[in-house]
């Protein structure tokens, strides 16, 4: 059984650090590719503070579509540079939006969220594979360091859990 674990007394870059540890121990022996996005969204979700959705947007080649997610339901399909998914996903690069609703174009799945952060999942080939997304009720919930720890969690996620589907 995995046990999760919340540093909620240290910086937010030990919390991320503490993170990515545990997310690497989750996923490190699994080969199956949705298991590890599926258990990833949940360490994710139920790790941080004040979110309402923590998931993947997955490339089919022509647009993202849902992949495994904590939070209430989402929206299906979104076409690359739509809402601020589909523009990490086009421009390859994290957007962090400390209010949904000043982003021109945003998607509201959940009316409740406020602030979105996402970062785009590139394989080493530079093939995108998809998106990984979270949205907060709290507007400004995320800044830099959050960036940072998106990042370094999504690198190491591609690594492992990509890594290990594309040898099958």
């Amino acid at each position: 059984m995995f046990s999760i674990s919340q540093a909620t007394h240290a910086s937010k870059a030990a919390q991320y650090d503490d993170l990515l540890q545990q997310a690497r121990a989750l996923i490190a022996d699994e080969t199956d590719f949705i298991a590890n996005a599926a258990n990833f969204s949940s360490l994710v979700y139920h790790t941080l503070p004040d979110l309402n959705w923590s998931g993947f947007y997955l490339f089919d080649g022509t647009e993202l579509v849902v992949g495994p997610f904590q939070g209430k339901p989402a929206c299906v399909r979104i076409a690359l540079g739509r809402g601020v998914c589909g523009t990490a996903a086009r421009e390859r690069r994290t957007q962090v939006v400390p209010d949904v609703h000043a982003f021109p174009g945003h998607i509201a799945c959940d009316s409740a969220s406020r602030s979105e952060i996402v970062v785009p999942l590139v394989a080493s080939d530079g093939t995108l594979i998809g998106v990984w997304d979270v949205d907060s009720p709290v507007p400004n919930r995320f800044d830099d360091e959050d960036a940072l720890g998106m990042e370094a969690l999504c690198t190491a996620f591609v690594a492992l859990a990509w890594g290990k589907h594309k040898e099958r």
